[in-house]
């Protein structure tokens, strides 16, 4: 065979799959999505940390009519998430792959388990698998009163929150953008997943609200979650060092983290992400084994067995559980709900981080089949995460008991600590789980805000494919906030502006639901006609005829690559074919 010459591989350009098929921004949206969010990230800040206490206020009686009157509508979004997957998984679009029928996974499964659950709930479970059972304990709705002191609704309540339902929302977000990317070739953005339903006239300006809340929402939930992922390996360090955390101790942190962050997002997926986040596997199947097998073996095994079977018998009451006692009688303050404080607030959390989580898992998942692709995001992390928080929380639960409530009391006084406190009563090897567990913290982070600067990337650049100088200069800028958060207002500044990131997420919710019903739509009436623009969308031939859909061809420059230009918010494609 010939092998083409110099200047034949110099005319050559690479084509990548999906093919563009998408709307190309005008230029005016484009500066609005580019240039407004940090105007209004900084006026956030600058009026929280300027008036922290009115600023606090304020969220609050935000938080408290938010959970006052729509306690309701987040049980009724996690009910819809819950079902939609359920529908994906049984029905027969369960069997349309991500990237049309050719595609194959571009991850083993080892791999893509470590990078969906390091980005979801990595850092989240770290730090809430001791506080929730231990602060639950005592008061817990729904289920049966707590038997022989096993503190049975504590851990049924940290199960359902973190685990089936909780991975539902993420799964059912991340689906509806990997099937608009990989089988459509829209860009990887809430903006297309959602406007499609929409009518014509109001598409433009909603999709650049939609793709405002979303770049808000990630940057400011990043920013938070990494003040107290300080705050947290801060704490690590002086259960093993006796260092005492600081605001020196924070920032260096902050800068140490952010360092390997932008280490990790410049190599990319591959290289940075993937192998980190088996590293975090890795880590935590030693911590957990560890715990078991050097902590209260037989209590933990019996624990576990009875509190999964307690959650299998209350998870729909617990599921549909609105605290209507309450709701009726009506609420002072946000404290006056259980609901408030837990269930509402976490499924707030998890709206708020759906952004750049579900982005991150749609960009991975590529190969998959939608069937497939809702077990590997629902059932398999539920079980990781209720096999992590049996051990876990029922190793501390323990051991508060042993130490007439100790854990309880470091609760209390610095929720973060639990962890660490809960180790330190493990005999033999306590003291090297507490360095692998503070190494956890570093790493979960790491990985979230690696995945988050990935998605935030494809937010602001898309259609164009961001450079990893640009992913390095968006975790420069997260990092930046965080330092700012907690150097010039300390934790009660990053607690309140974490809580009016949650409290985002009720209108971002509504958007949810809307690209939740534009999915089904473009799933029920998928056509012959659909079909053939998923195969053309990732067909890599020179010549758009056909070839594996998972390579990438040299395509001789003067070949066009069927990326045709299009006018500013037309489509480029008949509307039967746009509009699946």
């Amino acid at each position: 065979m010939k092998k083409p010459d110099a200047a034949a591989a110099a005319t050559t350009e690479a084509v990548t799959v999906p093919r563009f098929r998408g709307r190309n921004l005008p230029a005016l949206d484009r500066a609005v999505i580019t240039v407004l969010p940090p105007l209004l990230i900084i006026a956030v800040l600058v009026v929280v940390t300027m008036n922290p206490g009115g600023a606090a206020e304020a969220i609050s009686t935000a938080r408290t009519f938010v959970t006052g009157s729509f306690t309701w509508l987040f049980i009724l979004y996690s009910l819809v998430a819950v079902a939609v997957c359920g529908w994906l998984v049984v029905s027969r679009v369960g069997a349309i792959r991500l990237g049309g029928p050719d595609a194959r996974p571009e991850h083993g499964k080892f791999a893509w388990y470590s990078m969906l659950f390091a980005c979801g709930q990595g850092i989240g479970l770290i730090f809430w698998s001791v506080a929730e059972p231990i602060l639950l304990r005592d008061e817990n709705p729904v289920v049966p009163a707590d038997r022989a002191g096993s503190a049975e609704g504590a851990m049924v309540w940290s199960y359902f929150h973190w685990g089936l339902t909780a991975w539902a929302m993420y799964c059912v977000v991340a689906v509806c953008l990997a099937y608009s990317h990989h089988n459509l070739g829209k860009t990887l953005t809430f903006r297309e997943a959602t406007v499609d339903i929409l009518p014509k006239w109001s598409q433009r300006g909603a999709g650049v609200v939609v793709e405002l809340l979303a770049i808000i929402a990630t940057v400011l939930g990043l920013a938070t979650s990494f003040g107290f992922a300080a705050l947290q390996f801060s704490s690590g360090l002086a259960s093993f060092t006796g260092l005492s955390p600081s605001s020196g101790t924070w920032l260096l942190v902050i800068l140490g983290l952010g360092g390997l962050t932008a280490v990790s997002a410049f190599f990319g997926i591959n290289k940075g992400m993937k192998r980190i986040s088996e590293l975090n596997s890795v880590l935590s199947i030693v911590l957990l084994v560890a715990v078991f097998v050097f902590g209260p073996t037989i209590f933990l095994v019996s624990n576990i067995t009875q509190t999964f079977g307690s959650f299998a018998a209350n998870f729909l009451p617990m599921s549909f559980w609105t605290d209507a006692g309450a709701a009726g009688q009506g609420i002072s303050t946000w404290q006056d709900s259980w609901n408030g404080w837990w269930t509402v607030f976490i499924w707030c959390w998890v709206i708020a981080f759906s952004p750049f989580v579900a982005g991150f898992i749609a960009r991975i998942s590529r190969g998959r089949t939608i069937r497939e692709f809702v077990i590997g995001v629902t059932v398999v992390p539920s079980l990781i995460v209720m096999a992590w928080i049996g051990v876990i929380g029922s190793a501390a639960l323990h051991y508060d008991d042993r130490s007439d409530r100790g854990i309880s009391a470091a609760v209390a006084t610095d929720t973060s600590s639990g962890l660490f406190v809960m180790l330190e009563s493990v005999p033999v090897v306590g003291s090297l789980l507490l360095v692998v567990a503070t190494v956890l913290v570093a790493t979960y982070y790491v990985t979230s805000l690696d995945s988050g600067a990935h998605a935030l990337a494809e937010f602001v650049s898309a259609p164009r494919r961001a450079g990893p100088f640009f992913r390095v200069v968006l975790v420069a800028s997260i990092a930046a906030v965080a330092v700012t958060l907690l150097t010039l207002g300390g934790t009660a500044v990053v607690d309140t502006v974490q809580t009016g990131t949650i409290i985002g997420a009720f209108p971002f919710s509504f958007v949810i639901l809307l690209m939740i019903a534009n999915l089904v739509r473009r799933l029920l009436t998928r056509t012959a006609e659909t079909e053939r623009l998923e195969r053309e969308v990732n067909d890599p031939s020179p010549d758009g005829a056909g070839g594996d859909a998972t390579a990438v061809a040299r395509v001789p420059a003067q070949i066009p690559a069927r990326q045709p230009v299009v006018p500013a918010g037309r489509e480029p494609v008949p509307d039967a074919l746009a509009r699946p």
